[in-house]
């Protein structure tokens, strides 16, 4: 093999090992909760949920993972710490190896999530994943002096540095609100009938599988025919767990109920909890909804959050806020049907991803781009110095 094909089979690695970090990594950060959760099934399948019990430890690992495998990525795009980037990327994947063989023999857990809800792998599929990644990363190893370095040494730390911040900036966004990136099947413009339809091919299953509403007090307008059908709007709180949910935004939860008592609108809360749990919440907050009951698997799903809010119309989402980010008092002045809260726009959610991806890629772009300028300034001076020299020879 001569040496310009080495260098281009050594450089197509390299970009495909950093490009499957990067975005695994980017999954993990913009959903740190699926990323918890996913966690939470691992433990569970062995048998090791008692030693990290506190949802808080899963929450860490996923976003420690998310940071370590965006950064990972990115040092190895740029051919920073080559020696130390190859080794920790070939010590994660040697471990995620033998433990994705063996989900794919006992499949103790179904989906590995290791790109989150963005694209599906079966256990086999992730397993093969994992062995070319661990060849791609023994050729780096072996050939890691043809990487071309796209950095100078002096600034490695900076761009080292920046990638962390970015991450953990990026984590701390999406646990605030919901994930910038939906990947999940309720995402914010879903027609919820339609993705509960059965598809032509026998084999696969609808998007949404197991959206069911059972109202608690009997209601029938409260089932989920009722709620799909609503040419009006509906607001869905999502609760999982109310025993565990984050009592910190009370007054705005009771606001929004005024609101949709005031002009007609449905206001439900959906829970997985038992009536104890119910109770003593509504003894609590003074909740005066109606409450339903929703598989818990369902309810993370719909919203990270808890609780989160949904409005749906038409059984179309149009709206999603966790806690922290729901429609406060002062905006809901009119109907629904006048405010822009009830009426998404792509063009929207795509200015504020390119934006939070330009805040990451410009800098990075501009830095690469004065130091190669730097460098070849630098590398002419030598050049004319050595040319110099021999004249004077």
């Amino acid at each position: 093999m001569n040496s310009k094909l080495q260098w281009t089979v050594v450089n197509t690695c390299r970009l495909v090992v950093s490009a499957t970090f990067v975005f695994s990594g980017l999954v993990k950060l913009i959903d740190p909760h699926g990323t918890a959760y996913k966690i939470h099934d691992y433990l569970v399948a062995l048998q090791l949920i008692d030693l990290f019990s506190a949802d808080y430890l899963t929450l860490i690992s996923s976003i420690a993972l998310g940071v370590m495998e965006f950064t990972l990525g990115i040092l190895l795009f740029c051919s920073i710490r080559r020696r130390s980037t190859i080794v920790l990327m070939a010590l994660l994947t040697s471990f995620y190896t033998p433990l994705t063989l063996w989900l794919a023999i006992t499949d103790a857990v179904t989906d590995c999530g290791c790109f989150g809800d963005a694209v599906h792998l079966s256990n086999w599929q992730t397993f093969g994943k994992n062995i070319v990644l661990l060849a791609m990363l023994a050729l780096l190893w072996w050939q890691r002096n043809r990487l071309s370095r796209l950095v100078s040494q002096p600034l490695q730390w900076l761009v080292s540095l920046y990638s962390v911040l970015y991450a953990l900036f990026l984590a701390g966004l999406c646990l605030y609100g919901e994930p910038i990136i939906d990947f999940r099947p309720f995402h914010i413009m879903q027609h919820i009938p339609t993705a509960m339809q059965w598809p032509e091919d026998p084999k696969a299953l609808p998007e949404i599988l197991d959206f069911n509403v059972e109202p608690l007090d009997g209601n029938a307008d409260n089932t989920t025919e009722a709620i799909l059908a609503d040419s009006s709007y509906t607001f869905l709180l999502t609760a999982p767990h109310l025993e565990q949910a984050d009592d910190s935004n009370l007054e705005t939860i009771n606001a929004l109920c005024d609101y949709a008592q005031k002009y007609g609108y449905r206001f439900l809360c959906l829970t997985a909890s038992g009536d104890s749990a119910i109770h003593r919440w509504q003894d609590m907050t003074g909740a005066e909804y109606p409450f339903a009951f929703t598989d818990e698997l369902t309810l993370k799903t719909m919203a990270r959050s808890n609780p989160a809010l949904l409005l749906l119309h038409n059984g179309t989402i149009v709206g999603k806020w966790s806690n922290r980010t729901m429609p406060r008092e002062e905006v809901l002045t009119r109907s629904l049907a006048k405010l822009d809260i009830a009426h998404p726009r792509f063009e929207d959610y795509r200015r504020i991803v390119l934006t939070l991806l330009l805040w990451y890629v410009v800098p990075l772009a501009i830095l690469i781009l004065i130091d190669r300028a730097y460098a070849s300034i630098r590398w002419w001076h030598r050049k004319q110095k050595r040319t110099d020299a021999s004249v004077k020879k």
